[in-house]
């Protein structure tokens, strides 16, 4: 089995520069990474190690769900912009059910965390790093109960590749370097210089590039894991009461006094009960139809309905008879975005927490049309702001007097406002605008297919005592003043509105693809490209996942200062002269950028042959594997 994995990756990564694939245009054309082809199973992720953690789950005959753990175990452990103690978000599709099921594993704001415990610090929002920038750990229990209620196999055998890596891995130059340059932060955290900066004191004090990176207290907090679902099996209970009982020991047992206690000792306000009383839910998605296709996402609490509203108004456009990327259709698409996230930025929020977000309405056909009419098909609106889904719902919008004021006085944006100067667009906007997590797609031979998008706990992050769980930073997308949005203002027990979110699509009751991909407040303008790249074009999914996408800024950022910059468009460096003229004569503000596409993962299912396509961008580190 082992022998089939190795030739498997050798295939896929020495044949890269020879794949070709026929265009929406019928003209050949080749990509820079193949296409992947599979019958059997497929499995997708930010790492070509956490993929190959995927495919021996598969060998080992365990389903899409199986894999999907097994990879998020590996992800985790290998500080792929997220660790094990951040939040999991997916969409499954279960085919006995013939459904589409939501998970929500993020966590929630712990006591403490209130808007006047910020302020009296002097900040504008929660902090970017350290312990009070975190939210409860969900990977955790994301993780566990996606394998209880949907997987076949056990805790331990899915662990089994991440505990490798904890016993040690040749660490990638990315990660590596990644350690190098934040740890300065590191250093103010005992237990990330522990684990972080082995080298202390050297002029290189992170792993270097090949070297064998030990996780030893991640390692002994696994094994607790396994060591709780033994005793229970032991006990002649079953696989999913083993499981579950692992999860108890993470959340109410040692694990967890083991987790606060390292957070409180280094300023952080998560308790015993915080942990305690948090709990994954199991929910419906959001879901809109676009052409005969229906799309799937997560709710409100993420910001994947945007996805959703942007095709509503979409579908109210010839985008194919304005032509692939040019001026018109990226004008177009680019508006419609604003539109979308403009709601985002004011309706969107913990839907268990009150207000309650107005989805209906956010997501009806004819509020679509309503904003489709807001675009000026000649000029750019840099002002676009949100519009009143309420009545759509036959209701009165409770928010008017603040929707009035939105975007101005003291949430006006920092810089970029005025679009006679050129946006500013510096380094740390664009690394907060695009803050990275990974992306996890699998499916198999059954039906099962699973989209995941987690994250949190990235570098430079705050290990919780001697856990080895990294702590989320997903605090700081709560905001502290509701003119800003009166639905995400941070309150103990309320998760974050977060920017995490995977997609599945659906035809003819059959599932179309599954994709996702990282990248902050770039994920859903970059994936909407890629499903419009697919369905109105005609691309195959690895041409859509390489081809490049354009990026509005007009939204508030989710991240650091929550900055906005209207007006500025980012395009990639290879569109041609006269698309570039044709949008400055509308009023845009361009910069380029060598690579725009993602990184993008995704499936599409091939139903006429049974088989499947993968697709993955062709930067970065995702990889697949399929059979």
């Amino acid at each position: 089995m082992r022998n089939i994995i190795f030739i498997l990756l050798c295939f896929a990564m020495g044949w890269h520069h020879l794949a070709t694939a026929q265009s929406f245009n019928n003209l050949p054309v080749t990509t820079q990474k193949p296409p992947l082809h599979a019958r059997h199973w497929m499995a997708i992720t930010g790492k070509p190690l956490a993929a190959t953690a995927g495919a021996a789950i598969f060998q080992q005959g365990g389903n899409a769900v199986d894999a999907s753990c097994a990879m998020l175990a590996a992800t985790c452990t290998m500080w792929d912009v997220l660790s094990w103690g951040g939040e999991t978000q997916a969409l499954i599709y279960h085919p006995k059910l013939k459904k589409v099921i939501a998970i929500n594993a993020l966590g929630v704001a712990p006591t403490g965390a209130t808007t006047e415990f910020f302020r009296q610090k002097g900040m504008k929002y929660p902090p970017e790093f350290g312990p009070l920038a975190a939210v409860t750990p969900g990977t955790p229990g994301g993780l566990m109960t996606m394998l209880a209620e949907y997987g076949t196999m056990s805790l331990e055998q899915v662990l089994a590749p991440a505990m490798q890596l904890a016993e040690g891995y040749p660490i990638e130059a990315q990660t590596a370097n990644a350690i190098e340059r934040n740890k300065a932060e590191i250093k103010q955290w005992p237990y990330s210089k522990k684990v972080f900066l082995p080298h202390l004191g050297n002029a290189w004090e992170a792993p270097e590039a090949g070297e064998v990176f030990v996780q030893k207290d991640l390692l002994a907090t696994l094994r607790k894991l396994v060591e709780a679902e033994r005793a229970v099996i032991a006990a002649g209970k079953n696989r999913k009461e083993a499981i579950y009982a692992a999860y108890e020991r993470c959340y109410r047992g040692d694990i967890a006094k083991e987790f606060v206690r390292g957070c409180q000792e280094q300023g952080g306000l998560i308790t015993e009960a915080d942990l305690a009383n948090w709990k994954v839910k199991i929910e419906e998605p959001t879901m809109t139809t676009y052409r005969g296709i229906e799309v799937y996402k997560l709710q409100a609490w993420t910001q994947g309905p945007a996805l959703l509203q942007a095709l509503n108004i979409l579908e109210n456009f010839d985008l194919k008879g304005m032509g692939y990327n040019s001026a018109r259709y990226i004008h177009t698409v680019y508006q419609a975005m604003n539109l979308a996230f403009a709601d985002r930025d004011f309706y969107y929020g913990d839907p268990a927490v009150p207000p309650v977000e107005p989805i209906k309405g956010l997501l009806s056909k004819e509020y679509a049309k309503l904003r489709s009419k807001e675009i000026n098909p000649d000029r750019n609106d840099a002002k676009a702001g949100p519009g009143d889904p309420y009545p759509f719902e036959n209701g009165k919008n409770p928010f008017l007097h603040l929707l009035e004021d939105w975007g101005n006085g003291s949430i006006a944006p920092k810089s970029g406002g005025d679009l006679k100067s050129p946006p500013d667009l510096d380094e740390k906007f664009l690394h907060d605008f695009a803050l990275g997590t990974t992306t996890i797609e699998a499916a198999d031979a059954d039906g099962w297919v699973v989209s995941v998008t987690p994250s949190g706990g990235w570098i430079p992050a705050c290990i919780a005592g001697n856990t080895g769980f990294g702590m989320s930073q997903r605090m700081q997308s709560f905001v502290l003043d509701e003119k800003e949005n009166p639905f995400n203002v941070l309150a103990p027990g309320k998760q974050p509105r977060v920017t995490l979110t995977p997609s599945l699509a659906m035809k003819d009751g059959k599932p179309l693809m599954a994709f996702g991909m990282q990248g902050g407040d770039e994920q859903d303008q970059c994936i909407l490209q890629f499903f419009l790249n697919m369905i109105e074009f005609g691309m195959t999914v690895q041409e859509a996942s390489e081809a490049p996408s354009f990026k509005t800024y007009q939204m508030y950022a989710s991240f650091g200062d929550h900055e906005r910059k209207p007006g500025s468009l980012t395009l990639n460096s290879a569109m041609p002269d006269w698309v570039r003229k044709e949008l400055v004569k509308m009023g845009y503000k361009i910069n380029y950028q060598d690579r725009t596409s993602g990184p993008i993962n995704a499936i599409f299912f091939d139903h006429a042959h049974g088989t499947m396509w993968g697709g993955s961008s062709n930067h970065g580190e995702d990889y697949g594997i399929g059979w």
